[in-house]
């Protein structure tokens, strides 16, 4: 099969812990063959097809160099590759949204995109918790400075983000003492014009912020749990999080099991449910991580897991 990666500038990757990466390597270990661009590859013209200029590449197992192009297609058919597999990380900012419409004309066409480019718009990865309530932490979405402050004084220890956020950027702790809440919400809010997402803080960040893949619609059985450094509230290894992979627990396979064949069946093939002690915290669709950490630590062949989905969904 030809599989086409949409992705970041491939010369970024860090191998070692790349997800993507990890994907393409079993992609080639089973026979197939790697494409991949960047979102300002893909284009449409009246007449035509979605395409995109795509380079075939073969991974060469070294560690530095670690891919090598042989042949460059300047405006390939989305249509003619057997999967297109989006794992542009975020921002989610306009260009992403206008990728994800290019890749739904292109499945109107005939391609097979994954996840599915409609449910990567309807499933903000903040925001989509809030279908799901029952499992998470107590929570508020709002624009008005005045109800985080009702928020704060009835629980007292409170985490406020940014909803366009990532690898923790933005995340402020604020404890009963209520130190620098105006100002972390004038930073966060700008007065009224950028919604805030408000949680009560969930002491069981010291054992970790846990990043349960699910495929398919499964649980994969080991997580890897990001635990906070030194005097940091955020666990995310882009804020220096240590990650442990651990066996899911029970908790983690309920919350999986209960969301994993709902958002499957959405076309979300590859989902990462962030769990806090017993609560959901957030809902990961656009790149998911933590294969190779996963995969070093434990064994458990993630990407294995992805392929084997991919390749069932595809026949």
């Amino acid at each position: 099969m030809q599989i086409l990666f949409v992705a970041d500038p491939l010369a970024t990757f860090k191998t070692y812990k790349d997800s993507t990466f990890a994907m393409m390597r079993e992609a080639q270990q089973r026979g197939h063959q790697v494409l991949a661009c960047e979102t300002h590859d893909v284009s449409w013209q009246s007449g035509s097809l979605v395409s995109a200029r795509v380079q075939r590449i073969r991974l060469t197992g070294d560690a530095h160099d670690w891919f090598e192009v042989q042949a460059v297609e300047a405006a390939k058919p989305l249509r003619d590759v057997d999967a297109v597999i989006m794992r542009k990380d975020p921002p989610f900012d306009s260009e992403y949204f206008y990728a994800t419409h290019l890749l739904e004309q292109a499945e109107r066409e005939g391609a097979r995109v994954f996840n599915k480019p409609a449910a990567l718009r309807e499933h903000p990865e903040k925001l989509a918790i809030m279908e799901f309530a029952q499992f998470i932490s107590p929570t508020l979405v709002t624009r008005d400075a005045q109800a985080i402050k009702d928020f704060h004084a009835a629980h007292q220890d409170i985490i406020l983000k940014p909803l366009d956020g990532m690898g923790g950027m933005g995340i402020f702790r604020v404890k009963a003492d209520g130190l620098n809440l105006g100002g972390i919400i004038e930073t966060l809010n700008r007065d009224g014009a950028q919604t805030v997402m408000v949680q009560k803080f969930l002491p069981a960040i010291a054992q970790g912020d846990k990043r349960v893949l699910v495929i398919g619609g499964k649980p994969v059985p080991y997580c890897l749990a990001r635990i906070p450094q030194g005097g940091e509230v955020r666990g995310n290894l882009a804020a220096g999080g240590k990650g442990v992979a651990q066996a899911i627990s029970e908790r983690d396979r309920e919350i999986a099991q209960a969301l994993g064949p709902v958002l499957a069946q959405r076309g979300l093939l590859l989902v990462g449910l962030d769990v806090i002690g017993d609560c959901l915290t957030e809902i990961n669709v656009t790149s998911p991580t933590c294969f190779q950490e996963i995969f070093d630590q434990t064994g458990c062949n993630v990407a294995a897991l992805f392929m084997d989905a991919l390749e069932a969904a595809l026949h």
